[in-house]
């Protein structure tokens, strides 16, 4: 894969459960694309490591960064903030390195607004039912119910900021999904997607 002459920046989001996480993983797998690492004020989940997977902090410490202008984005999300470092970030693009984000509609309007001197695409993935979605975040979360209910609570906020994005892809299938973003971040023309069918797939995980 050629990497571009100026990193590039590709923002994936979704509601939570949806597997945006595995997915920009996978996209790391490939040359020169690194994980935008955040900062958090969460607890880490099982396997978690500090330094790789994120920054675990406090939220005292969380404000005092933000209060300094360190972060490129940064956002409250479920009671906890998440943010990427903007020295981290820039120094990666300005070597020509592409930076993958796994963050959310509010990190992503941030970025967006800050017209960077960078190739931009943002991805918002859906997952293809609210049964299966259900299913997902049961799975991550432990059966941890209380949890998963406050992610279920959250899930029609997350759905409507579809709009935003640049491609919105549904992850009915891990490798399938991510052959579509790939194929799109290697798009050089304008990105299409077929709007009407994801407006009605949407309607149908409201319901």
């Amino acid at each position: 894969m050629s990497s571009f002459k100026k990193g590039g920046i590709f923002i994936l989001s979704s509601p939570s459960g949806a597997g945006k996480t595995t997915l920009v993983k996978k996209i790391a797998k490939n040359k020169n694309f690194f994980i935008s690492i955040s900062h958090t004020t969460r607890s880490p989940r099982l396997n978690e490591k500090d330094g790789k997977d994120y920054y675990f902090t406090s939220k005292n410490y969380f404000k005092k960064l933000i209060t300094k202008n360190k972060f490129l984005e940064h956002a409250k999300v479920f009671n906890n903030y998440y943010g990427s470092s903007k020295k981290l970030v820039l120094e990666k693009l300005k070597e020509g390195k592409n930076i993958i984000f796994d963050i959310d509609w509010q990190g992503t309007r941030q970025i967006r607004n800050k017209k960077l001197k960078f190739k931009l695409l943002t991805i918002f993935i859906l997952p293809p039912s609210k049964k299966e979605l259900y299913k997902r975040l049961i799975k991550r979360e432990k059966k941890n119910m209380k949890t998963v209910e406050k992610r279920m609570k959250g899930f029609k906020k997350d759905l409507s900021r579809w709009k935003e994005y640049d491609l919105v892809v549904i992850n009915d299938d891990l490798n399938n999904c991510y052959n579509k973003i790939m194929k799109e971040i290697k798009n050089k023309k304008k990105i299409y997607f077929d709007k009407k069918f994801i407006s009605n797939h949407v309607k149908k995980l409201l319901i």
